[in-house]
């Protein structure tokens, strides 16, 4: 990949394998627009929303960074609901023009000549250029670029360039922090207190620096930012000498910067900006260290080939090529960049999780679900700093976990379905309905696998990494936690010689109880009972892999019985797992539930997504019937292969070969409304080693997800970070293959039409690894810079070992084009 270079040229060009681009202004797209171009470097992020556009129904500033939370209560029909929310920080984007005195150009009031809007994926950088008339038939352009530096986790910055056209004269420049923000980016959210900000102090820095100060109301965490702005005239060596004004209250300051312009003449706008919080490190206070690092800020110019250089490394280790599909690579690209945005080495030092929706919207309230276990797979081979700074997130949350199983009347660790900032439950116990407008019951808080999916992404990553001191110190105290909780919800059923878990959900999120029951939960959810066969299992393969020292403190501090051992034993080859029709049941007495008339209902609502808010705004009940809004039952296909599934079935003692795989795949897919955007990304997993056309088409459904909004209003409140780490784990696991079997690199290339030129970087177990397909060969190669240890891969039985520098070919079996 070439050096990107800064430029002052207005005529700058993009690549368009790294272009996101937009044509024309669309009041209707923006707040779309807003979310995908937004801008982050993992400690915090800024929609990508125009700097002289207010708040309002069509434009949404909105800066967000790990950790910042907050609770508020809301008194509703007379009863209090207390939401943690991730907190919409100081806009510190504000920059507005001015001309003659006049009203601040917004485009609403202007008319607009040529207008492009472009989020440069490469560098993470959002720029626009707009061409204007006012009403007094001046024309002017405005170029703006902005990046929040991935060099340094505590910088952003702005540029114009401003050049009139038609005319001379006097212009104004606001250059403001805003602290008056609220939360109000979610429409259905906007009945609940909003205000999670208090004013503390503006503040100046000299006469170029003006500097703002807030606090978290319930948290009690102070937000400082400090901005520096500065003018230039083109060919001029230093800025220039202009008139300030200042004017400030307790939540907002700006300087007002006037001077003269002439036609033809362009001069460029600098804002620097720093932010800082009081739970950064190495701080005495966050206003006095903004105040300190902005007037340690270079140039725009140099603190953008900064960032830009800290990018270009990112993309030598992260960059997916797919030249035969420039669509899909340049998507793929785009979801790199946005999970780089929210989970980079600067989070890696910071007690952050993964938020579902990303730092660039307010959906979900910024929590941390299960979405991480879609996202790990890319980190895991190849920054698994990251991933591991991010489990533990988990780690330090664990004494939450352990309090609420006891609360629960269990044992062990029972992680929460929504978490924030301490790791308590945070699910809401009321959801409202968009459709019916009513609120409704929400019960989701039983889908306890949360709990499974991080054991799961707590072995993936050792098996990546070979880290036996992150397990021994970290790990493997969660995972057996957690196998002890699991081992304390089932309970044993003499009857059956099995165990059973009730009360719990699945994924599946639109069957929370049985029709007509008062009982929340389901007895015997597929998905959780051979995912607790399999954690029970891998929990005495951890003792294998700790030193005997090691074993014996766990065992003493967690206080692991003989008899605890023996009952997770039993569990691996005794839970229960329901079937009917030949396919495994979601979950017990599911084959009782009615059919629904998928016709009616397609032909009666343009979208059915979300058949629960239908169906409940119709007065009926989801419950009832065999739809699903995503992967349920078909998840164990996604995170196992065949041959990973089949050893936990065969000892569990029931049947399974790939004809049980395709029935179930096909009987689920038949039902499922695929409302969630990480159904497309599992459904292509598993359709791809049966039904590699379908494959195909829902993954590239999967990378539309978001850009499209194929949701139809729902990425404006956030990115989905799931479907875009999800999309990249798609072609590295299945299409290209790559698991970890027994400390070895398996590749099983899999639509291997669509992959010919593939190729990417990895980092398995500390050496770095490239891989590339060229039509029936894949080759893999240790790289000699920053080798650690030799490595051994394999394809189709051939398995081979590299060392330093070392490479090998492996050929592929020629598989015809299917989709």
């Amino acid at each position: 990949m070439s050096d990107p270079e800064y430029t002052s040229d207005p005529d700058y060009t993009f690549d368009p394998e790294f272009t996101l681009g937009y044509d024309r202004f669309d009041p209707e797209d923006e707040a779309l627009r807003e979310s995908l171009t937004s801008t982050g470097n993992g400690y915090f992020c800024t929609r990508g929303t125009a700097e002289w556009e207010d708040m309002g129904e069509v434009h949404y500033p909105g800066t967000y960074a790990h950790r910042c939370y907050n609770r508020e209560t809301t008194i509703m029909g007379g009863n209090p609901v207390l939401n943690e929310d991730l907190v919409n920080l100081p806009n510190w984007l504000v920059l507005k023009l001015r001309i003659e005195g006049e009203d601040a150009i917004r485009l609403s009031n202007v008319e607009i000549l040529s207008y492009r809007h472009v989020y440069d994926i490469r560098t993470a950088t959002v720029v626009r250029e707009l061409r204007f008339r006012d009403r007094r038939l001046r024309e002017t352009t405005l170029r703006s670029r902005r990046f929040v530096s991935m060099a340094h986790p505590h910088q952003g910055a702005v540029e114009w360039s401003l050049t009139p056209e038609n005319w001379s004269g006097r212009v104004e420049i606001v250059s403001a922090l805003d602290g008056r923000v609220t939360n109000r980016a979610v429409a259905r959210y906007r009945d609940l207190e909003g205000r999670h900000l208090d004013p503390v102090s503006p503040r100046t820095f000299g006469p170029e620096t003006i500097a703002l100060k807030v606090q978290i109301r319930q948290s009690d965490i102070y937000i400082a930012q400090a901005a520096r702005t500065r003018v230039f005239r083109d060919g001029s060596p230093g800025p220039m000498l202009i008139d300030r004004d200042l004017y400030q209250t307790e939540d907002y300051i700006q300087q007002v910067l006037a001077f003269e312009v002439s036609a033809g003449a362009t001069v460029r706008v600098e804002k620097l900006v720093t932010m800082f919080t009081s739970r950064d490190d190495a701080i005495t206070e966050p206003l006095a260290t903004a105040g300190r690092h902005v007037l340690r800020c270079p140039d725009f110019a140099e603190a953008w080939a900064e960032h830009a250089a800290a990018w270009d490394e990112l993309w030598d280790i992260c960059d997916i090529r797919l030249p035969r599909e420039p669509r899909a690579q340049l998507l793929l690209r785009l979801h790199v960049s946005h999970v780089l945005q929210v989970c980079s080495r600067h989070t890696a030092r910071l007690d952050a999780g993964v938020p579902a929706r990303g730092l660039n919207g307010e959906a979900y309230r910024g929590h941390v679900f299960w979405d991480e276990t879609f996202v790990y797979p890319f980190l895991d081979l190849r920054a698994p700093e990251i991933s591991k700074g991010l489990i533990l997130y988990r780690y330090r949350r664990l004494g939450e976990a352990q309090a609420a199983a006891r609360e629960a009347g269990y044992r062990g660790a029972m992680y929460p379905w929504q978490s924030g900032s301490d790791g308590t439950e945070e699910t809401q116990t009321v959801h409202l309905n968009p459709l019916s407008g009513q609120w409704d019951p929400d019960l989701s808080r039983n889908q306890r696998h949360v709990s499974a999916a991080i054991f799961y992404n707590v072995w993936r990553h050792f098996q990546a990494t070979d880290d036996v001191e992150f397990l021994a110190d970290y790990g493997a105290e969660m995972m057996l936690e957690i196998a002890r909780f699991w081992a304390s919800i089932a309970h044993y059923a003499p009857e059956r010689d099995r165990y059973e878990i009730h009360g719990v959900m699945g994924p599946d999120e639109f069957h929370e109880m049985y029709p007509g029951s008062s009982e929340p939960g389901l007895r015997n959810n597929a998905y959780t009972n051979v995912m607790v066969a399999w954690i029970a299992a891998r929990a005495l393969d951890v003792f294998e892999v700790l030193s005997t020292s090691r074993q014996t403190a766990l065992r003493a501090a967690l206080r692991v019985t003989d008899d605890e051992l023996r009952t997770w034993s039993e569990m691996s080859r005794k839970m229960f797992v329901p079937f009917h029709d030949g396919v495994i049941s979601q979950f017990e007495g599911y084959e009782e539930l009615e059919e629904l008339d998928w016709d009616y209902y397609r032909s009666k609502y343009s979208n059915i997504g979300r058949m629960d808010r239908i169906l409940r705004a119709e007065g009926d009940d989801p419950n009832r019937y065999k739809v699903s809004k995503q992967a349920d039952t078909v998840m164990l296909f996604f995170l196992f292969d065949d041959e990973e599934l089949r050893a936990v079935f065969e000892r569990l003692g029931y049947p399974y070969d790939r004809d049980l795989v395709r029935r179930t795949v096909e009987y689920y897919d038949a039902r499922t409304t695929h409302g969630s955007t990480l159904s497309h990304v599992t459904f292509a997993g598993v359709l791809g080693g049966f039904d590699p056309q379908s494959s195909w088409q829902r993954f590239k459904l999967a990378l539309e997800s978001d850009v499209s909004d194929l949701q139809g209003g729902t990425t404006k409140e956030g990115i989905h970070m799931g479907v875009m780490g999800g999309t990249l784990d798609l072609v590295q696991r299945y299409y290209v293959g790559a698991r970890v079997y027994g400390g070895v690199l398996v590749f099983r290339p899999r639509l291997i039409s669509h992959l010919d030129g593939v190729a990417f970087s990895m980092r398995y177990r500390g050496t770095p690894l490239r891989v590339h397909i060229d039509g029936n060969v894949l080759t893999a190669l240790a790289e000699a810079e920053g080798f650690r240890v030799p490595v051994r891969v394999a394809l189709n039985g051939e398995t081979v070992e590299l060392g330093p520098g070392q490479s090998h070919a492996f050929r592929l079996n020629p598989v015809p084009a299917q989709a």
